[in-house]
């Protein structure tokens, strides 16, 4: 429902009117969609920011944020209201300075990054042993990736970076970190095994394990679309998971395949008794990336972080050669 042109200069009037601290409370209230949230972020208790949303609430004689289910959802206003919050705290961080350059050697900077676990697997030791040598009064939060799609902006918004699959148009900024291809593992021994292979008619006919990655909503995966175009889309998938790593210890002492990234299967087929068994299937690649919110493009602390990523990536790729 939009707001009246008449209205629309009330609030204007009314934002105009919010003092510097009130408005980066409303600016983290309206991008956290949550008091705790937006608390932690401004490090402020639950109650004072309970007692900022109560006066934004009433100088702009809206509710703002209306409970929804155990979250909260942004009311019309506040909808229209969270881009030119956003463009003004922006220009106020540039008027008082907060876009100057970032210092590795001196900052003491808190970041935040959220990883598939895949990723987590391949960048959290490399990231952090180069992290730990460039920065060493900052400090990094590493968490798994929300795979709720509709939690996928939320986490851009708090996270300095994601590093998440590319080619699901993830909503942000992109740079690729790595890539891999895909392989496909069976328990040592298996009988359908010949010459270390699999045929056509294997893959058709044995049972699979497959991780669903439910950040990508509808969208098909790379692997998808190569299987039905070697008319295998009707492969019988006994075993579904959420995560790629639990994909060699479901197939593990089974007749089940799998197919999980080539970096992932080398570290399990000894511990797991695995073997990487030879297909018919064309390579398939995958890219994981790091996205970041528009807000954050300029950012001389994040473009610092990116920059210290792609060079771990390089190392990580060159190890891959």
């Amino acid at each position: 429902m939009a707001i009246t042109a008449e209205r629309e200069v009330r609030v204007r009037e009314r934002l105009r009117g919010v003092d510097a601290n009130l408005l980066l409370a409303l600016h983290a209230l309206l991008e956290e969609r949550n008091l705790t949230h937006a608390g932690e972020r401004m490090t402020m208790s639950q109650p004072a920011m309970s007692g900022a949303l109560a006066r934004l609430r009433k100088l702009f004689d809206d509710e703002l944020l209306v409970r929804s289910g155990r979250g909260f959802e942004l009311t019309p206003l506040a909808e229209q209201l969270r881009p030119v919050v956003a463009d003004a705290v922006e220009a106020a961080e540039a008027l008082l300075g907060n876009e100057r350059d970032f210092d590795a050697d001196t900052s003491t900077r808190r970041f935040a990054v959220s990883m598939s676990e895949y990723a987590m697997t391949v960048l959290a030791e490399p990231l952090t042993r180069a992290f730990t040598a460039h920065a060493p009064g900052c400090t990094i939060d590493l968490d798994p990736l929300d795979v709720r799609r509709d939690q996928v902006e939320t986490q851009l918004m708090r996270r300095d970076l994601v590093v998440a699959p590319l080619g699901f148009e993830f909503p942000g900024r992109t740079q690729p970190v790595f890539t891999d291809e895909l392989v496909c593992v069976v328990a040592r021994g298996h009988p359908r095994l010949r010459d270390g292979g699999l045929s056509r008619d294997d893959l058709i006919e044995m049972p699979h394990a497959v991780a669903e990655f439910a950040a990508a909503g509808d969208r098909r995966r790379p692997l998808e679309v190569e299987v039905e175009q070697k008319g295998m889309g009707g492969r019988n998938v006994l075993v579904r998971v959420t995560s790629l790593l639990t994909l060699p210890f479901a197939v593990a002492g089974t007749d089940m395949c799998a197919f999980v990234p080539s970096r992932l299967a080398h570290r399990c087929l000894d511990v797991l008794d695995l073997v990487v068994a030879e297909t018919p299937i064309d390579t398939v690649r995958i890219t994981e990336a790091a996205h970041w919110h528009p807000r954050r493009e300029k950012d001389p602390a994040v473009v610092w972080l990116r920059h210290l990523l792609h060079d771990v990536a390089v190392e990580l790729e060159d190890e891959l050669g």
